[in-house]
This record gives structure tokens, sequence and C-alpha cells, in this order.
């Protein structure tokens, strides 16, 4: 024994009003898709219109193709039998219908509604539909073949269905229809494609339509997507974690304004706007179906994005120049996998250096090799050092810049990188003769005592420049030391006992506090007589130190610097006379 499904249209309306569509509003774009589908349907040379009236009742009519009785019984008191929509012809690849549920989300506005259509010779039929489930169908007063949906409002809806917006809806999603739509005797649509007007005149367009004018428009076409329609390079810089939507047509009706998923993630510097013929939607036409063709149409574009890169490049280098001031990092992100790109990047855009803005192809011309400092921290705390001992250093703490950086040795042999490791720069310094280190020999080993217990190592050297007193130098070594003994020393006793084991293996490198020779406080300092004072001193400049070089301030640093400042003042401010 067999049975049937029982549908509860109500709970069906609810499904679609709650779930399925992101608003109401899409009402205005489903009545409109079935009425341009009744035009398509009469085949080419058909003049079509739509005239939509509003009032206590909305009606929307169309000169297409009409129904008979069988097919109003088929098409719309049927939900989800798509197959009769196949036999009826009304499921061709021009149509813009493809679900059989359009009709039905004028429920989520309407109590009730009307449909008056004629089919040819066939004699006109009147269908009414309740949302409570019920419809009656009934012969309908003579008219010209064509359609006529009438809506009544229902409670709390009635705003949706005012001129105004019913205008406003229509003109959003119908402009481009290349049909004739006509709201209470206004023309809505224009039927000339926003990518397809002067270039002033889209310009124009993208500031009144998109928000913004754009820094350029790139042309788009995907044949095999049926694709047609232009990418609007934003003007200023945008947040690149934040999702830019695109405005999508399918067959010249509005998907979204704000369609995901049609760029690659480094494209985030372009909003498009783009018609289809093959792309899919999804149920409830609010965004696209991600499927292969989708896909190959991504890639497409970003073909296409990148070519006009490349043009830029070759064309108007100083045009390529503001657009990569403003957009730098999507170019850059694509730069890490595409070889064109990089060569892009390494020629054109200027990276931070301690010898001022140079693109990577100036910085290799002067200097040879490609020196970095993989953090922004390292390059703060060792640009000016290394630029008085004619040291090129590239702040690698940008985002991918490092990583770029590391690529074009990757794939250019010619190509030589290094990152500067703290310590390299003291080979660069100046040892003290040997009269002079004998003579600082006790000051060393006092100022050896004083930073002992912070794990510190005193040297002198001679450097620029001379304003520099001393310089706190962690190397690579050093800190996987500090950091290893740290987490050794939050361990349990388990995993205590294991990383014990493998302390045999850590080099016991320490952190430096290179004092400068050619600083007159050192050499002061280095002078003074009275060890206490000198102590104090060589505290403070180990505070300075990392104060400068924006090192990270343990515990014991922070004391250190309050003993050492309240030791000096001390020794500064006269004894108060009893």
């Amino acid at each position: 024994m067999s049975n049937t499904f029982q549908v509860d249209l109500r709970g069906i309306v609810d499904l679609l009003s709650h779930h399925l569509y992101a608003s109401p509003r899409v009402y205005v774009r489903e009545l409109l898709q079935n009425a341009v589908d009744a035009i398509t349907a009469v085949g080419e040379g058909h003049a079509g219109l739509v005239e939509i009236v509003t009032g206590e009742t909305l009606r929307v009519s169309d000169n297409g193709i009409g129904l008979t009785e069988a097919q109003v019984h088929e098409l719309l008191a049927t939900i989800g039998r798509s197959s009769k929509r196949d036999e009826l012809g009304f499921a061709r690849h021009e149509f813009l219908g493809q679900f059989g549920i359009g009709l039905l989300s004028c429920f989520l506005v309407a109590d009730e509604i009307r449909v008056h259509t004629r089919r040819g010779d066939a004699p006109p039929v009147l269908w009414i539909g309740h949302s409570d489930g019920r419809y009656e169908v009934r012969p309908g007063e003579e008219r010209e073949p064509g359609t006529t949906v009438t809506l009544l409002p229902r409670r709390g809806a009635e705003a949706l269905l005012t001129s105004a917006t019913v205008t406003e809806l229509a003109t959003l999603y119908g402009s481009l229809l290349p049909v004739e739509v006509r709201v209470d005797d206004r023309r809505v649509t224009t039927g000339t494609l926003p990518w397809e007007l002067p270039a002033e005149s889209r310009l124009t367009w993208a500031q009144k339509t998109l928000g913004f004018r754009p820094f350029d428009v790139i042309e788009l076409n995907v044949p095999a997507a049926g694709l047609t329609g232009a990418a609007f390079v934003l003007p200023t810089a945008v947040n690149p974690a934040t999702r830019g939507g695109h405005r999508v047509y399918l067959k010249r009706m509005l998907l979204s304004e704000s369609v995901e998923g049609l760029l690659p993630e480094w494209a985030f510097f372009a909003r498009c706007v783009v018609d289809s013929t093959e792309l899919r939607p999804t149920a409830s036409r609010e965004a696209l179906y991600d499927d292969g063709m989708l896909a190959e149409t991504r890639e497409a574009i970003a073909d296409q994005l990148r070519g006009w890169l490349v043009r830029l490049s070759a064309t108007d280098p100083h045009r390529l120049g503001e657009f990569l001031r403003v957009h730098h990092l999507g170019v850059k992100a694509l730069a890490l996998h595409d070889d064109e790109m990089l060569r892009l990047v390494e020629q054109w855009y200027p990276m931070q250096t301690n010898m001022g803005d140079l693109t990577l192809a100036e910085f290799r011309a002067r200097f040879g090799t490609l020196r970095y400092a993989a953090t922004a921290d390292e390059f703060r705390q060792l640009g000016g050092v290394a630029a008085a001992q004619d040291v090129g250093l590239i702040n690698g703490g940008y985002v991918y810049d490092a990583e770029l950086i590391e690529r074009l040795a990757a794939t250019d042999p010619e190509i030589r990188t290094e990152r500067l490791d703290p310590t390299d720069l003291t080979t660069r310094f100046t040892t003290v003769d040997a009269e002079a280190e004998l003579q600082l020999r006790p000051f060393l080993t006092a100022a050896q005592r004083r930073l002992d217990r912070l794990g510190c190592e005193v040297v002198v050297r001679a450097f620029d420049p001379v304003t520099t007193p001393a310089l706190y130098l962690v190397s690579r070594a050093a800190a996987f030391h500090d950091e290893f003994t740290a987490g050794r020393d939050q361990a349990d006793d388990l995993w205590g006992g294991v990383l014990d084991a493998l302390s045999r293996t850590v080099p016991n490198e320490r952190p430096q506090l290179v004092l400068n020779h050619r600083n007159p406080l050192v050499r002061r300092v280095t002078a003074l007589g009275d060890a206490e004072l000198a102590g104090l001193a060589v505290e403070s400049l180990y505070g300075q130190a990392l104060l400068l070089g924006h090192h990270p301030i343990r515990p014991a640093d922070a004391a250190l610097l309050t003993t050492s400042f309240l030791g000096l003042l001390d020794r500064a401010v006269p004894q108060e006379e009893k």
C-alpha cells in the first residue's frame, strides 16, 4: 500500500521566509522572472512588456505566452515537479527560472494570489491561490494573450507593496533586463550594460551604484560561463579579511549585490559587476552554486586581473606604483604563488629599508645581497646601527615581505638573501686596542658581575653612530636558549625531565650588552673610580638598551631599571643637612 506526502503550505511559506530567502523583498524578482520567462517563450523578435501597477493590490502584467488551464494546474498548483515544467516548455536554457517556486514566494507578502492568463486561442483562465493551501481555477474574463498576477497584501506587509518600494525593487532587480518594465507607467529598465558605457560614464555609474569612484575598470569576459562584465578597482585600501561582495546578474536579472566566491581571496581590491548565462544560482537565487563552472570562472577572472597588472607595469609604471601603494597586500599574496607577480613586486613595490624606501631590484643593485630583518622589532633595533656601518637592511616584518624575499632566491639562483642575525653586526664593529682593553678589564669584570644574574654578557666595541651608548643584541641561538629555559621552568616533572635531557644539545649562548667606546658617556663611565656608581651606570645603560631596542621587559629587568634609576637619583641629589 502506497501513500502520498501531505504538504502544509503555511509551513512551506514559513520555511521560505525564514530559511530560504534572506528577505521577503525578493518577491518582486520572482514576479519579474516569471514574466520575462513568459515573454522569452514567445520567441525572438517579440517586443516584451511588463507593467506593474500599485494600489490597494499589486498587479504585474506581461504580454508573454500565457498558460492553458492544464498548464495552470501543473505549474501553479504543484511544488517541485520540474519534469512537468520541462515537458510544458518552461525549462529551456534561456529561461531565468529553474526551481518552480517563484510564485510561491509571493505568499511572503500576500494572503491571496490571482493569476489571470491566456495562451493563444485557448480560453482565459483565472487561478486563485490562498496562503492556507487552497486554490481554485475558474474561467477568466476575455483578455489578450499573456498573464496578470494580482497580489492581495497580507497584514503587516503593505509597506512592501507601495509604489516607492516596488519601483525601488523593480529597478534594483530588473534595470538591465532586455524587455521593457514599467512601474505605474514609469520605465525602470535601461537595457544598457554598465560595462558597455563610455569610460567616464562607467566611473559615474560606479560612483552612484557602488558608492566609490574606481581607481580603474577592468573588462571581464569568460566565454565558457557566458560571462561579461567589469572589475572596479577600489580607490582606497580595504581590510583583506573583509570579504567583498560582487554584483552578479544571471541572464541580466540581478541575483544579488553581495555575491561571494567570484574572485580569489587575493583579489580583495576589486568589486565585480557581471552578467552570466551559465553560472548556476542556489535555490534561494541569492548566491552562486559552488561547482566546477564557478571554480573555472574564478580562475579565468584571476588571469584577467593578473594580465591587467602586467600590462600596467609595461605601459604605465607610475600608475602601477600608485596601485601598489594602496593594494600591495593583494599583489604580494598573489606573488607568493605566481612568478610573474613576484617579478612585478621585485621591480615596482618599494619596501622599507634603513636606507629609505627601495624596491628589491634597487636594493639588490646597490647592496648585492637582500639582507633583511625578519621582524619589525629586529629592524627597529638594528636598522640605524646597520646603516651607520653601511649595511643595507630590509624590514621583512610586514606581511609577506620576508617570504617574498626568500622566494626570490628560490626562483633565481643568482639572487642571494640573508636574514641578519643581531650578533652579525658585532663582527663589523671595531675592537678596542690592546692597551685600552687592558685598562678596561677591571671595569668589565665589575660590570659582568652586576649583569650575570640577568644572563647577559658585557663587551666593549667601537661603532657608529657615536650617539648610541649601548646595544642589547640577542642572537637567534640566544633567543632559542631563553625560550627553551623558560619552557623547561614551566613544564611539569615529566616534561621537565625530558627537557633537561635535551638541554645538553641546546647552545648556551647569552645576549650581549655592547658598550660603544666611541660614546663620550661610556668612556666616562668606564673611567669612574667609584665602583658602586659605575655599576649603577652599567645597569642604567642595560635598561636604556632594552628600551631603545624594543625588547621585552622581564620582571627582573623591570626591578633593575627601578633600582638603578633610584640609585642614580640618590647619588645625584645632595643629602639633606641635619
